[in-house]
């Protein structure tokens, strides 16, 4: 089928935006970290599974090798520890007395870019800010610093020879391609091509119809996962329900979600000036298109979110990436920059007519005012297609808009329980659902004995106030009255590996000061000056 010069040219601008980034400079070898044991067991730990189940303890939970052995009762809250019931610690064994803790499996993070050239960080800087706040999956989006790049990165994380999670490669469509995709037959040829490399999955932007049906058919024949940020450019004809209904199983952000619930137009209200190369309509314009769509409870709403469902459709919302839209304030002047906000990144994150995410050219009161509306009718729709089956996970998008890796993840947790979703969902979209969708809860996702030693030590309770699990902790004022910091990940296990995580923090902190000094500035995030009118 012969391609209108309309589609051929949106398809170059968007492969156009895919080509490999320079990648950043390869993680070093791994020097964090004990472990494997031949025996590790943390005794008196309140597990919280990730299967939605509420919190049990004290629990003493054996781990041998890389995989969870045993999970034992040794108690009730309150009382003293039944010491004849508890496991026999025995020479080798590594013992960590956790009374008071709480375990959790570790995290998925299923929107974690490492960044490229333009942000300009080496890949140690959000590896390390990752497994620090919990992190010990991540589906890699898009695989821009090239496919190979991140699966030499894979192999090493897979043989823990870098500190860093467990790394599962989507690549962009098209990448690597000479020119757009002419006909299916093309597209189908690249998809088994990526498949023989190593890629795990595809990312999806945009294409025609009848390139993305072959595209999303293929990737199901090689036993692919597929995800999609749907661009602008195309969802007047290919929304939502028309990826989820050619085999798309995982949709990015919330675009074309709307435009799937429009009942009145079939096109966003576009002002007329509007250019989409200019990231300040493009996003201004995005906060106003939820009003735009059917309302909730409405018959629409009903219909899309159950065929959604009936699809075994899962969203992924990144709510965390697009927060300064509604507060740009707040997020320019987070607690974390101060010291894990690296130079280059913060240079990334400034305005700029070119930079994609950096939109603040004149960003308003009515800007901020509109993407607060926008974000009430997103949450409702999530927590609707929650309470409804649907499954939702977690991804963060963090290197950009202002927001730090891992830092970002941990946000996303909380702007989750703001839609609606009880502490308990939002751990369990953190952890088995991101699972599901890599095809993975076999292994990781939840913690039951025989599945991988990927774990989350936390001295705090999370399901009581998830700051607890920033790496700057959170602020409150301790039992003498003065103010505390309190909380933060104690330790991150990833493939029975037993990480420090406040240790982790402390080297990335290392490496923020040590670059601020070697660009000439100061110990806190250098502000843009002020020209005068």
């Amino acid at each position: 089928m012969r391609l209108t010069i309309a589609r051929l040219f949106a398809l170059t601008l968007i492969l156009a935006a895919q080509v490999a980034h320079s990648a950043p400079p390869a993680a070093p070898d791994r020097v964090q970290g004990e472990g494997p044991f031949q025996r590790l067991i943390l005794r008196g730990v309140t597990v919280v599974n990730g299967e939605g189940a509420p919190p049990v303890g004290p629990m003493d939970v054996v781990i041998e090798g890389n995989r969870i052995a045993s999970m034992r009762n040794v108690g009730f809250p309150g009382l003293p520890i039944d010491e004849a019931g508890r496991p026999k610690a025995e020479d080798g064994d590594r013992v960590l007395d956790l009374e008071g803790h709480y375990l959790l499996p570790g995290f998925v993070d299923l929107h974690a870019h490492f960044g490229g050239d333009d942000q300009g960080v080496p890949a140690e800087y959000p590896a390390k800010l990752w497994l620090a706040h919990g992190i010990t999956t991540i589906r890699e989006p898009g695989s821009f610093n090239g496919l190979g790049w991140v699966l030499e990165h894979q192999r090493r994380s897979d043989q823990n020879r870098i500190a860093a999670p467990r790394i599962v490669p989507y690549v962009g469509f098209g990448q690597g391609h000479d020119g757009p995709f002419l006909d299916p037959e093309e597209a189908r040829n690249w998809v088994r091509t990526v498949a023989r490399q190593g890629a795990r999955g595809i990312k999806f932007f945009e294409a025609p119809p009848e390139i993305m049906r072959a595209a999303l058919d293929e990737a199901r024949k090689q036993g692919l996962g597929s995800a999609m940020h749907h661009a602008q450019l195309d969802v007047a004809h290919w929304n939502v329900l028309d990826s989820a209904r050619a085999g798309l199983t995982t949709m990015e952000h919330w675009y074309g979600l709307p435009e799937a619930l429009f009942e009145d137009r079939a096109i966003q209200d576009y002002p007329a000036d509007y250019n989409y190369s200019n990231e300040q309509h493009r996003f201004g314009q995005a906060g106003r298109l939820w009003k735009q769509a059917a309302a909730p409870g409405s018959e629409k709403w009903g219909a899309v979110r159950d065929e959604l469902i009936a699809l075994d459709f899962t969203i992924n919302p990144t709510l965390t990436i697009y927060e300064a839209s509604r507060d740009l304030m707040r997020e320019m002047n987070a607690d974390w920059h101060k010291d894990y906000a690296h130079p280059a990144l913060w240079a990334f994150f400034q305005p700029s007519r070119k930079a994609h995410g950096s939109y603040w050219f004149d960003w308003t009161t009515a800007d901020e005012i509109a993407w607060r509306e926008n974000y009430g009718l997103w949450m409702a729709f999530l927590d609707d297609y929650k309470n409804h089956g649907g499954r939702v996970t977690l991804g963060s998008d963090s290197g950009y808009i202002w927001k730090l890796y891992g830092f970002g993840f941990i946000r996303e947790m909380e702007l989750l329980q703001e839609a609606g979703f009880h502490p308990l969902e939002v751990l369990r979209a953190a952890t088995i659902h991101g699972a599901q969708v890599l095809r993975m809860d076999d292994k990781i996702g939840s913690i039951r004995p025989g599945k991988l030693a990927d774990l989350v030590v936390t001295a705090h309770n999370p399901l009581e106030n998830f700051k607890v699990l920033y790496g700057t902790g959170h602020f409150r004022l301790n039992d003498a009255g003065q103010p505390a910091r309190v909380g933060g990940v104690r330790y991150t296990i990833k493939d029975g590996i037993l990480y420090d995580a406040r240790a982790l923090l402390e080297d990335v902190r290392e490496m923020v000061a040590r670059a601020r000094s070697e660009a000439g500035q100061g110990q806190a995030p250098e502000r843009l000056p002020y020209l005068p009118e």
